[in-house]
Formats: structure tokens, sequence, C-alpha cells
């Protein structure tokens, strides 16, 4: 996958692995995504779907929390990943495209590892659609 986040990064200087990719680039899940899944701020042109790579346009009023600078293996390019809390808050923001199950795995995992319940409230409550399930999901796993 590693020439798919090149690609990414050659198409759209701005693109961010999210998702179900950014989830198992952290090991917060056993899916291994069919393609890369990247986000783009709405209102930037979407290049065209490849079979390796899957666009998302995420409000651009939040496009910025959560995301980390990664060096790409084997090159020296970098790519944005969205941080751990942030693919957890997106994958319940878009649990009914994702499945509730990818999201509460996902969050259940983060608090094993130690993963502070304030933290990743913090980071919901920036994202109207998102703070609900996950207080909800919060509320049943801490």
């Amino acid at each position: 996958m590693d020439q798919d986040k090149l690609q990414a990064v050659a198409l759209r200087p701005h693109a961010t692995i999210c998702l179900v990719s950014a989830l198992a680039h952290h090991d917060l899940v056993d899916e291994i995504p069919t393609s890369l899944q990247v986000a783009l701020p709405r209102g930037t042109r979407v290049p065209k779907r490849t079979p390796t790579l899957t666009w998302h346009v995420f409000d651009p009023d939040t496009f910025e929390l959560g995301r980390d600078l990664v060096t790409i293996d084997g090159s020296s390019e970098l790519i944005e990943l969205y941080s751990p809390e942030r693919s957890i808050v997106d994958a319940f923001r878009l649990r009914g495209q994702l499945g509730y199950e990818t999201a509460r795995d996902a969050l259940k995992e983060w608090l094993r590892r130690g993963g502070k319940p304030a933290e990743i409230a913090q980071l919901a409550i920036q994202i109207p659609r998102a703070k609900r399930p996950v207080f909800d999901a919060l509320e049943v796993l801490s």
C-alpha cells in the first residue's frame, strides 16, 4: 500500500489517510481495507476513484483535527494520517457506512491499550455528528 500512499500524495498534497485504513495503521482493527481510504477537505477537487484509492470528503472546518504527519515506508515522502482518536470518532460518525462494530471494536481496543475516555470525548465534541454515538459507546465500555 505504500505505492498507494505515494500516489495519493502526488494527486493531492492534503491527502490524509482516514477511516479503516487509519484504524488498521494504528492496529485498532483486524480488517484490511481493499483500498487506501483517503480524506480531502470538502471543496477540493476529488480525483477519479482507482482500484487502490478511495477518496472521502470531510468538512473543512474539522478536517485539520487529529492530523499527524508520517513518513511513507521506503521513501522520504510524507503523508498525513488521522490519529487513533480521530479515526475512532470518524468511524462512529460514519458508522452507517463502516458498520457500528468497526467503530465499537476500535474504541474497545484503544481503551484496552490505556486510551483515556476524556481525550476521545473532547474530540467528539468538536465533530457534532459523532458526539452522541461516541458518548453512548463510552458509557457502555467504560
